[in-house]
């Protein structure tokens, strides 16, 4: 062979080999970019915000910062990591949190699409880059992100290319037919109910000739036993008796009846019960006033005096000032009750992995205390699920709405999975910080609403500052919006109260009664010879948006600083009035909108927020209809530690508090201090 002939076969084998090879490139191009066209991205972060990793699908090209960055808004830092999906725009984005090593793993696809394999993908994802990079992820400092290089695209695609190959494998479920089902092979007999006679008797029937004759025989021996075993007898449910004993009850029922009848007393009867004590007289404190000068009755019913000279001759009321920031709701605990309630926890835990540990013999019960009490191991599901169980509990009890406690509970559970314990700590003193945490996260706001300074704001941008109050029947909007008038007369600013609530009886009343209290405590002539407090109304009957908006125009013609909106009662489900309450926002356009709830309500609360915030969408003719901006919680001095519901709002709009009611006199009117709210829900 000429070396001319084996440089040509050389030349051919090399372009054959080189051929397969880009054969094969283009085949695994294909694969992974059809595989990949699913997925828009997928991202692989510190909770401290250094990418790790990540992969953006074929033709995608908008970033992916935008959704994740909502993520973390939304879900991660406010606590709500519970369920993890969350939807963004046309994205869903699943997520995963590694605790141990402080990682978020995120993919997202489009909407629309019903991957089933996303679930378990992200989870051999979270496995595969744990082993692989343990070494690195192990170091300490946060310079380990930042210089290890992580290449994790070939491992990516080949776990891709299986989490799909494994849900084709399944296939889709096919219906199975009448014959294979285990109805099929029942009879009509045997789905026949009946009684325990009616059963002998059928099972009877099947019997053998030789059966019956069995059974007359035991009849027979049955007749000629003797009739010893039947002396004693069932009367009326009592206990067996002689016939002696039943002669002698029989003659002393006899007696009784010969003497009169006289039944005994049965010792059972319940005692008398005892007359009620009479009303006493309740005195309320800081009332204002005494019961004497309450007493109309000599007027003859003519009370239509002066008014103003009615307010010169009552006291006034003892109302303490307000000027400046409100102060927060104080709470306090003192140390033996949370020493009390540390050591109760601690008897729980070591109660539980005592039962744990019996299971396995003496040295494993020994063994599993100390492990339960002493750190440096991984929490699990299993570990934390006793304590998130009374936690769950005990937060229903203190009135927070059950889906929400549930919820927190799902949230924490996924917060410190997998997460190292410190040492000396026990499961539940770990578990219970970290609620805490989550709670005081919630109840803190996203974004800080500073009235005081947007007012100042609109001042010198000549317009009126526009407040709306909204929410359901009998909670207390037009007395705490009499507060909230109080607090900013304290402060300088001048008030307009428009009174659009033209539907219930009473209210232009109501709020004409707090304008002349208001003014008798700040008299004109300390406002330059211009009263505080003003009202505008135009009756009942009329359209609120209009009464709305002619108050706006007059606020701003007049140079007032803020116009308070009192609007009418309605509960959530009242489809007109929803729709009155979205047309009155739509058109005046306020600068807040503050939903005013009750304190007492649990699950109510829920309910009534979702539909409140749905109702104005609904009814909202905008692309980006206006919403609840805060709460106004009220009644606060009437639960005691039952402070759940502050956590059902907040959690339920991620709006803030901004104003707590805590009492009856204009001056109690508070700001929500997050972690006094929280130290009540926790109190045992």
């Amino acid at each position: 062979m000429t070396s001319w002939t084996l440089r040509r076969k050389l030349r051919q084998f090399l372009i054959v080999a080189l051929t397969c090879l880009i054969a094969v490139w283009i085949l695994k191009y294909r694969v992974h970019s059809r595989l990949a066209k699913m997925l828009d991205f997928f991202a692989i972060f510190s909770k401290g915000g250094i990418v790790l990793w990540c992969f953006q699908g074929a033709g995608v090209s908008e970033s992916f910062t935008g959704p994740v960055n909502a993520l973390i808004r939304s879900v991660i830092l406010q606590e709500r990591s519970g369920n993890n999906s969350f939807t963004h725009n046309a994205l869903n984005l699943k997520y995963k949190l590694d605790n141990e090593f402080e990682l978020v793993f995120v993919v997202g696809f489009q909407k629309i699409l019903t991957l089933t394999y996303v679930d378990k993908f992200i989870d051999d994802v979270q496995l595969h880059f744990r082993d692989r990079y343990k070494n690195e992820l192990e170091r300490k400092g946060a310079l380990k992100f930042l210089l290890n290089n992580f290449e994790f695209g070939d491992d990516f695609h080949q776990l891709l290319k299986e989490a799909e190959g494994s849900s084709k494998a399944k296939g889709p479920s096919y219906m199975r037919t009448f014959n294979e089902s285990l109805k099929s092979q029942k009879t009509v007999k045997s789905m026949i109910e009946t009684r325990d006679g009616d059963k002998s008797k059928e099972q009877g029937g099947k019997k053998s000739k030789n059966t019956k004759k069995e059974a007359e025989s035991v009849v027979d021996q049955s007749k000629a036993a003797p009739q010893t075993a039947s002396k004693k007898t069932m009367e009326n449910g009592s206990e067996a008796l002689t016939p002696e004993e039943i002669i002698e009850r029989n003659r002393a029922k006899f007696i009784s009846k010969q003497l009169g009848g006289v039944k005994p007393e049965k010792s059972s009867k319940s005692p008398k019960p005892q007359k009620p004590k009479g009303k006493v007289k309740r005195v309320w404190d800081m009332g204002g006033r005494n019961t004497g000068d309450l007493d109309y009755s000599g007027a003859n019913g003519n009370n239509s005096g002066d008014t103003q000279t009615q307010d010169k001759d009552e006291p006034l009321m003892q109302v303490d000032s307000m000027k400046g920031d409100l102060r927060g709701v104080d709470y306090e605990s003192s140390e033996e009750e949370e020493q009390e309630e540390e050591e109760e926890e601690e008897r729980v835990v070591v109660a539980n992995t005592n039962k744990k540990g019996a299971k396995k013999g003496g040295f494993g019960g020994m063994f599993g205390m100390l492990k339960g009490l002493v750190g440096s191991k991984n929490l699990s599901q299993e570990d934390m699920e006793p304590v998130l169980e009374k936690m769950r509990d005990h937060l229903i009890a203190k009135n927070v709405a059950t889906e929400i406690a549930s919820q927190l509970c799902d949230s924490v559970a996924k917060k410190l999975e997998g997460k190292v314990m410190g040492t000396f700590t026990t499961v539940a003193s770990t578990v219970k910080q970290a609620l805490q945490d989550s709670l005081v996260q919630i109840l803190q706001p996203k974004r800080r609403v500073d009235i005081l300074r947007d007012v100042l704001e609109a001042r010198s941008q000549r317009k009126p500052f526009v407040i709306t109050f909204c929410g359901v029947n009998g909670v207390g909007k037009s007395t705490n919006l009499a507060k909230i008038s109080y607090w900013l007369i304290e402060n300088g600013f001048s008030v307009l109260i428009a009174a659009c609530d033209t539907f219930r009886a009473g209210a232009v009343e109501q709020l004409r009664t707090h304008q002349r209290r208001l003014n008798s405590l700040h008299p004109p002539e300390k406002h330059g010879g211009r009263a505080a407090v003003q009202l505008y109304e135009k009756g009942y009957g009329k359209d609120a948006a209009g009464i709305a908006m002619e108050a706006i125009a007059y606020s701003r013609n007049q140079g007032l600083d803020v116009v308070l909106i009192d609007t009418a009662g309605r509960m959530q489900d009242n489809a007109p009035l929803m729709t009155a309450l979205a047309k009155l926002i739509a058109v005046n356009t306020p600068d807040l909108v503050l939903f005013v709830g009750e304190a007492l309500v649990g699950n109510e609360a829920v309910d009534q927020l979702v539909k409140f915030n749905q109702a104005l969408a609904d009814h909202s003719k905008t692309e980006k209809p206006r919403l609840i901006d805060g709460i106004v919680l009220t009644k606060f001095d009437t639960i005691d530690d039952k402070v759940g519901a502050a956590i059902s709002m907040t959690y339920i709009t991620g709006q803030p508090i901004v104003f707590v009611g805590t009492g009856q006199t204009y001056s109690d009117l508070r700001s929500l201090n997050a972690r006094a709210v929280v130290s009540a829900l926790m109190k045992a």
